[in-house]
């Protein structure tokens, strides 16, 4: 398999006045082409930090970040920008939908940013609003809307420009039980069909459990502690978490 996205001896120190708070210690991973990656641990952990270096938006303290063969300390800040548009698709936890927007325009805002606003990319995104469950929702606002259509229209702005890696943050943590399912289902579904890799941050043990596999960071470390799918047993997660004392 390739690697699209390579991170090894991570480290990154936050500072509180002359004391440096580490949050990052040591973090070495890979995510795969095609690879459903989860990496589970609790609030503080370090999970969001590392999206954010993984993607290009915070600079490291040490080590090094490889993202589709490229090694994001050579580039600029622009070549950062320019890569992360090319390679990243990002789902969040607070959707970020633009309120004053319409679905559509939402989920066009990635190409329109590079010109690529043609009616050829709109019949592409209605066909992909379509496939993910919101077919005559092009016209709507964020606030017609529920949680779980909200995040769909996230994430379909997170595929507009064809990126083959997305990084998820907690995307069911605003959303109900059966909204988050169906969220995680259409991950699931993005990685067995499409081929696109994910890379998950959460502390839900349900939403772990769809990873192809999972790892765990604990206090800015990834635990030695590891677990494979497809379809990883919940009670498995709640083993290794409680082994852990997660």
């Amino acid at each position: 398999m390739t690697t699209i996205a390579r991170v090894r001896e991570l480290y990154r120190f936050f500072t509180n006045g002359k004391e440096k708070l580490p949050v990052l210690r040591g973090l070495s991973l890979d995510v795969e082409e095609g690879e459903f990656l989860c990496v589970m641990g609790p609030s503080g952990s370090g999970k969001s930090t590392l999206l954010n270096i993984l993607s290009g938006l915070d600079r490291p303290s040490g080590g090094s970040i490889t993202l589709a063969g490229t090694d994001l300390a050579e580039l600029s800040e622009r070549g950062r920008t320019l890569l992360r548009r090319r390679t990243i698709g990002f789902v969040f936890q607070f959707f970020n939908l633009m309120p004053n927007l319409t679905v559509m325009e939402n989920v066009m805002l990635p190409l329109s940013i590079e010109g690529r606003d043609g009616r050829a990319e709109r019949e592409r995104l209605r066909g992909l609003l379509e496939d993910l469950g919101l077919p005559g929702r092009e016209s709507a606002l964020p606030h017609q809307l529920s949680g779980g259509e909200m995040q769909r229209v996230s994430i379909a702005r997170a595929l507009a420009a064809e990126q083959p890696l997305l990084l998820c943050d907690e995307p069911t943590g605003n959303l109900s039980q059966k909204a988050g399912l169906e969220v995680m289902e259409i991950l699931r579904r993005l990685c067995d069909e499409q081929g696109r890799s994910v890379l998950l941050v959460t502390h839900n043990p349900r939403d772990a459990g769809f990873a192809d596999r999972l790892q765990f960071l604990i206090d800015g470390e990834i635990a030695s502690a590891e677990l494979r799918g497809p379809s990883i047993p919940v009670d498995s997660v709640h083993e290794i978490l409680s082994s852990l004392a997660i």
